[in-house]
């Protein structure tokens, strides 16, 4: 029987990379999309998460589970406390948009590149990869202009702009690409740096593909 999974997303551009790795990578897997784009312009307006925010990330969990789903993946990387939550009381596994790809780039090394397009998720992203490893250095670019470009539907340059920036990353010993909607920048940010590049969705995939 194939597996239901629940894709929770914030903002609509996470949507197309997820879905593609789970083509390439996981086929047989049956996806739910719930999308709340007004989490994201929230969230860009406050510093910390305030309760209304958990409890709507709480409750696209609720729903997902009444859907059937045997497991969620959210995508969005700026509400990483609220989905922690989630995960304590779920019966199902959860997994945060960045926690699979995190642990794949510890093997790789302690120096790390981050590339992200949505500034208010880099504080929580840096404090989750230190508290799994505490002797980490980790240097991390943020693109907002990427971001507005992609969701003008400008996905060419995007990638050029997170190429660019990748450019002063060339010494770490990995690069990931924070964001889900960052993701279709992996070829041209690996032609501008000589470590391994990695994203969200495909490492999360693989990793909800050994949970079930």
């Amino acid at each position: 029987m194939a597996h239901r999974v629940a894709l929770i997303h914030a903002v609509k551009v996470a949507i197309a990379p997820v879905e593609d790795a789970f083509r390439r990578l996981w086929p047989e897997a049956k996806l739910v999309n719930l999308l709340d784009d007004s989490l994201s312009v929230d969230r860009a307006r406050t510093v910390e998460l305030t309760p209304e925010m958990q409890k709507r990330i709480a409750g696209l969990a609720t729903y997902a589970v009444e859907c059937g789903a045997d497991a969620i993946l959210y995508t969005c990387s700026a509400f990483g406390a609220a989905i922690e939550a989630v995960q304590r009381a779920s019966s199902i596994p959860v997994l945060k948009p960045n926690e699979a790809m995190f642990r794949e780039a510890l093997g790789h090394g302690r120096r790390l590149g981050m590339l992200a397009t949505f500034e208010p998720s880099v504080g929580a992203l840096e404090a989750e990869l230190r508290s799994l490893r505490n002797d980490l250095h980790i240097r991390t670019v943020c693109v907002p202009e990427a971001m507005t470009a992609l969701q003008a539907g400008d996905g060419a340059t995007h990638d050029g702009l997170l190429a660019i920036a990748a450019g002063t990353l060339g010494d770490c010993d990995a690069v990931m690409l924070a964001q889900f909607s960052t993701a279709r920048a992996r070829d041209p940010v690996s032609k501008a740096v000589p470590c391994p590049v990695l994203t969200s969705p495909q490492s999360a995939v693989q990793r909800l593909r050994t949970m079930l």
